[in-house]
């Protein structure tokens, strides 16, 4: 039996995310199948030979050993460097068709929650109001093709659901492929 997966604040549950699985892999990092490994990204300049497990992730040693990254930092702008570290290096990304990025709320990195498509996003209405706001921005100026797009998340666009750690606002973007 496996221990306790690590708890990661700012991706409280990466196995209903994807990002961690259940596997009889070995570690890249320690060499050890602990019984769960990481299915997303890491960015590093060096070969890597498999994926890690959760606790190589939360401890840092994975990073520190290919000197890479689970998260780039765009998207973490007004955060401390110890904020931007622990999200980047020692907590885990998630899949997505594009570059994936992480949203910051109340000066702190926001906890990833998954990815969504329209029923899940309206449950969260401040969420869903962002991502309007955001879209509108970004070019999207008739409303009726918004909400059309909107309805329509999940088939060939999504939404990743984020949660602030400090206020519990709820914050999205957009992804397609």
């Amino acid at each position: 039996m496996s221990p306790e997966l690590p708890a990661f604040r700012y991706h409280p549950d990466p196995l209903a995310s994807g990002s961690i699985r259940a596997s009889a892999e070995t570690c890249a990092c320690c060499g050890r199948a602990m019984g769960w490994i990481y299915t997303a990204t890491f960015y590093t300049a060096h070969e890597v030979s498999g994926p890690f497990c959760p606790w190589c992730i939360a401890d840092g040693s994975a990073a520190a050993r290919f000197d890479g990254e689970f998260m780039d930092a765009y998207g973490l702008d007004g955060v401390s460097e110890q904020i931007l570290h622990e999200v980047s290096r020692r907590t885990p990304g998630f899949h997505a068709w594009q570059d994936p990025h992480w949203l910051v709320h109340c000066h702190d990195a926001a906890a990833f929650i998954g990815e969504v498509g329209y029923t899940e996003l309206a449950a969260h209405p401040e969420a869903l109001d962002q991502l309007r706001q955001d879209l509108r921005i970004g070019g999207w100026h008739d409303p009726a093709q918004l909400e059309q797009f909107l309805t329509h998340l999940g088939e060939a666009a999504t939404a990743m659901l984020f949660r602030c750690t400090i206020c519990g606002t709820h914050l999205a973007y957009v992804d397609a492929s």
